[in-house]
């Protein structure tokens, strides 16, 4: 997160909504798809992701690979599915076991998808009555008085258990909060309240540090920290980066970006400044930025495919991916470097709260990747893919993961807010211009 941004919990416990699903139907075959995944071989990844990989996620690099491959799969087939069957289709997911497993509303449906090489659970409400009812949701919290709205820190679609979860403050208001009955299919939850070679030039995951003004003449208590994300590139050939909105000490403004000279802030080299930057409310709810490098951002290396992980190894982006329920991911923070979880919800909204007060509706997934202060904007991947930059967490006051993961053991562990890549870059496309070009892309190894 950057550090003087205050940021409501995202999803507390988010990981449980990966547990104990029920597996109704097995399908023998292999699922059907036409989706290439370009990706690693297992022998390419950084020593440091491995580390990650085996310690977070208990599998092993090639698993990984492939379970991240089929994620993709299963997320081409689920968006077909539900636009020829709207009314039959209720979600989809990875198990735990890595098999792609699609939920649906009739047996006829489900035989359609078992044909398919796909696990299938029936539900009784399809996914678009779940999106309605979301929809419905926020539209019922926004209505509320701040004071109230406050307490609530999320609304996400459960979809293994086919329903909305609220997630509430534990405190006096929280508790006190009651549904309407108009809300079908929710349920209120309350929580906590409140190796290799080293490459010298800067990557994503790498730190940079940004304020309103020049460096030198910026207290240092005012001046900002924050991760690159994923390297970009314009149909001008403009050297871009992903990053997160909030990072922006100023919001919609130029502000300067700097890689940071730790020995004496003053001298940080200037390489370039934030063109893009919003945080929810506007561009889709989305918490996001787009920063322009110049020819320094340059020579420093930030025009190359790649993120940095732990010790300064490097990982080669192959592509871009979306977010599917139980897919592997990992992210790269300069804070926590690599970390690895799962993908808990692939849609949640969430409130985070801004440095004066305001409070701003932010939509993203859920991770279960642990975050510290310092990691925002940086790069989450799944295998090589890139599937978007790092908005907040519930764990980013721990002073590392090892602490947040034992303090956050009996509330469901940690998890992180993850802003999609693919609508980061349909929503910079739109907002095009101050200098930079239309066709924004994620830059990819090959």
């Amino acid at each position: 997160m950057r550090n003087s941004l205050a940021i409501r919990t995202a999803v507390v416990g988010a990981s449980a909504l990966l547990l104990a699903a029920p597996f109704t139907t097995t399908a023998s075959a292999e699922p059907a798809s036409d989706t290439h995944v370009e990706q690693l071989e297992a022998d390419q990844l950084p020593a440091e992701l491995v580390e990650a990989i085996t310690r977070d996620l208990k599998i092993s690099p090639q698993e990984y690979l492939d379970r991240a491959a089929k994620a993709q799969e299963l997320g081409a087939y689920a968006q077909e599915f539900k636009s020829e069957r709207p009314g039959d289709y209720a979600g989809s997911w990875m198990g735990l076991d890595g098999q792609p497993v699609v939920a649906v509303t009739t047996t006829e449906a489900a035989r359609i998808a078992a044909d398919d090489g796909y696990r299938t659970h029936v539900a009784p409400v399809s996914a678009d009555t779940l999106e309605k009812t979301l929809a419905d949701v926020n539209g019922w919290i926004a209505g509320l008085p701040k004071e109230i709205s406050r307490a609530v820190n999320s609304a996400t679609i459960d979809v293994l258990n086919n329903q909305i979860v609220i997630d509430v403050a534990n405190s006096p208001v929280g508790q006190a909060l009651n549904l309407p009955t108009l809300l079908e299919n929710t349920k209120i939850v309350l929580s906590p309240d409140g190796g290799g070679s080293v490459d010298p030039g800067a990557l994503g995951g790498d730190t940079y540090i940004t304020s309103t003004g020049p460096i030198r003449e910026t207290p240092t208590e005012n001046i900002s920290v924050c991760s690159f994300g994923f390297n970009a590139v314009d149909d001008q050939n403009n050297a871009l980066n992903i990053s997160a909105g909030h990072c922006n000490p100023a919001e919609g403004s130029k502000s300067p970006v700097y890689l940071p000279n730790h020995a004496n802030v003053d001298d940080s080299q200037l390489i370039g400044a934030f063109s893009q930057s919003s945080v929810g409310n506007n561009a889709g709810d989305l918490d996001y930025s787009v920063i322009k490098f110049d020819q320094s951002g340059i020579d420093a290396g930030l025009d190359r495919a790649a993120v940095r992980g732990a010790n300064g190894t490097t990982l080669a982006i192959t592509g871009t991916a979306r977010p599917v329920i139980g897919a592997p991911i990992c992210k790269s923070g300069q804070t926590s470097s690599f970390t690895c979880g799962v993908v808990a919800a692939d849609r949640v909204e969430t409130q985070l709260v801004m440095a004066d007060g305001d409070s701003r509706t932010v939509r993203g997934f859920a991770g279960t990747a642990c975050t510290l202060a310092g990691d925002s904007g940086g790069a989450i991947v799944s295998g090589t893919l890139a599937l978007g930059i790092t908005s907040g967490s519930n764990s980013s006051g721990a002073p590392s993961c090892n602490e947040a993961n034992l303090v956050l053991a009996t509330s469901g562990g940690t998890s992180n807010l993850g802003i999609p890549v693919g609508d980061i870059l349909d929503a910079a496309d739109r907002a095009s211009g101050g200098g930079v070009g239309s066709g924004i892309r994620v830059r990819t190894a090959g």
